[in-house]
């Protein structure tokens, strides 16, 4: 393909954040005045071009930084190359030309959450007045302007650390790693013949290391195996989601206070859209009772998924210890709903990935301000302390995920119009991770910290999330 003809094929492929992020990296090379005049990925990759950073015979600058950015969609698709390959050439003394520097200041703005971005602004405004009247600001563009008043630079991180301590100290540490990988900037190699030397190490600290006995000798970095990922569509995503509980109300005594799931309905749009963007077939089943859910989800095992890659179901429901509620108030264990799918007893989903998304919790609390609820039979946010069930909720056998919306002593909120803390977050992580190639399980990782740092502010509550799977290969959900 000719040259600029192929860059803008992948500046169409691009998003608007993707574009932020790619200057961000790029500040090294292309200064801020004149990235000021840069609108599309097209005039950047003249700019850097006009750099000489991009060659038709060397796009190895580009590479990093579609890698950086986690655009690993577009280095496999467009330049032929693999999160694998750039891992190892990254580790080479001296290809690294986007700085460690930078790139910690990219890996804190992707892991800070709205409300911790709020704080540093907070934290900043006397320092920086613009923060206060901007709520547009990105963290990079607080970065920016830091930098332009000489509050923050490679050798000069105080500032931040002192505020990353204060709102999250996850981001603290992210900075130590860098300080000491700073400090270390020598490692022994071993040359020809035996002898050894001295190099300067420039890439990332948090690019994956290999080990070795011997100094200086690597290890291959072997791909790990992928589940197939390819069919069309690559499965059904069947989505059980419980609103009206009124028939719970009048024929279960002790549920006679049990509430209806208001929101639940944006949690099942939520799913739609994402499973539908990741080529799932969508089956959705609205207000079961217990034994229609065990009704349908014996029809769905008995079906032929020979042709499909995978399985997803997600249940949205009130529930309790091990069990969901149907809307009669009849209870479905959770484990019988998973071991549906076994190799044994649905063998055409045998060594394929079965998912189960499960937004249920064991108490009820509430939060001021906008309505919260929780997805509980109970009133009493004393009830259920224990959570040990999840762990036995997922069969024995392989190939199976299980996301359950909270673990022990956690609570599961939900708004009665935006949703529930897990379910948008988990739609919000695979509509932002899965183009980029990322697995499921670091993905749920990333939901778990988001989730995990929301409170409950009148009551000092929180939620956990907590997957578990049995899982023998990555699981990656391709968007192309």
């Amino acid at each position: 393909m000719d040259f600029h003809k192929l860059l803008y094929t992948i500046s169409e492929a691009l998003a608007t954040e993707d574009l932020v992020a790619l200057k961000f990296l790029s500040l090294e090379h292309i200064p801020l005045r004149k990235q000021e005049g840069i609108r599309d990925p097209e005039a950047l990759f003249l700019a850097l071009e006009e750099k000489g950073m991009m060659e038709e015979d060397n796009l190895s600058f580009l590479k990093e930084l579609l890698f950086r950015i986690n655009r690993i969609d577009i280095l496999t698709d467009k330049l032929s190359s693999s999160r694998e390959e750039m891992e190892r050439e990254l580790q080479i003394p001296g290809r690294a030309k986007v700085s460690q520097f930078r790139f910690l200041l990219f890996q804190l703005s992707e892991n800070i959450t709205t409300d911790e971005l709020k704080s540093l602004k907070f934290l900043l405004i006397k320092e920086l007045p613009k923060c206060k009247l901007d709520n547009e600001m990105t963290l990079i563009d607080v970065f920016i302007e830091m930098e332009k008043k000489g509050l923050l630079a490679e050798d000069n991180l105080e500032t931040l650390k002192i505020i990353c301590e204060k709102i999250d100290k996850s981001l603290l540490k992210k900075i130590e790693e860098y300080e000491l990988d700073r400090n270390e900037e020598m490692y022994i190699t071993e040359g020809p013949g035996g002898q050894t030397g001295v190099s300067e190490v420039q890439d990332s600290p948090w690019l994956p290391q290999t080990a070795s006995d011997s100094p200086g000798i690597q290890e291959e970095i072997q791909q790990p195996d992928m589940y197939k990922m390819s069919s069309q569509p690559r499965g059904i995503c069947l989505i059980l989601n419980n609103h009206n509980f009124t028939k719970a109300r009048s024929e279960v005594p002790k549920l006679q206070n049990i509430k209806d799931r208001n929101g639940t309905d944006a949690d099942a749009a939520a799913l739609r859209k994402i499973f539908t963007k990741l080529h799932f077939e969508i089956a959705e089943h609205k207000d079961l009772t217990a034994e229609q859910i065990r009704h349908t989800v014996h029809v769905y095992r008995n079906m032929d998924h020979r042709d499909r890659d995978c399985f997803v179901c997600c249940i949205l429901s009130h529930g309790d210890k091990g069990i969901v509620f149907g809307t009669d108030g009849q209870e479905t264990p959770i484990q019988e709903l998973t071991t549906s799918f076994t190799g044994m007893n649905c063998p055409s989903l045998a060594g394929k990935p079965k998912v189960f998304f499960i937004q249920a919790c064991q108490g009820d609390t509430f939060q001021r301000g906008v309505h919260i609820e929780t997805d509980s039979a109970e009133l009493d946010s004393s009830v259920e302390a224990d959570a040990r069930f999840q762990l036995e909720c997922i069969p024995d056998e392989a190939d199976f995920l299980l996301g359950m919306a909270t673990m022990k002593d956690f609570v599961s909120y939900r708004s009665t119009t935006q949703g529930t803390w897990y379910i948008q977050s988990l739609c919000e992580h695979l509509e932002k991770s899965c183009p980029r190639g990322e697995d499921i399980l670091s993905i749920l990782t990333a939901v778990n910290r988001e989730v995990s740092r929301k409170n409950d502010r009148l009551n000092q509550g929180k939620q956990m999330p907590q997957p578990s799977f049995t899982l023998r290969k990555k699981l990656i959900f391709p968007v192309n």
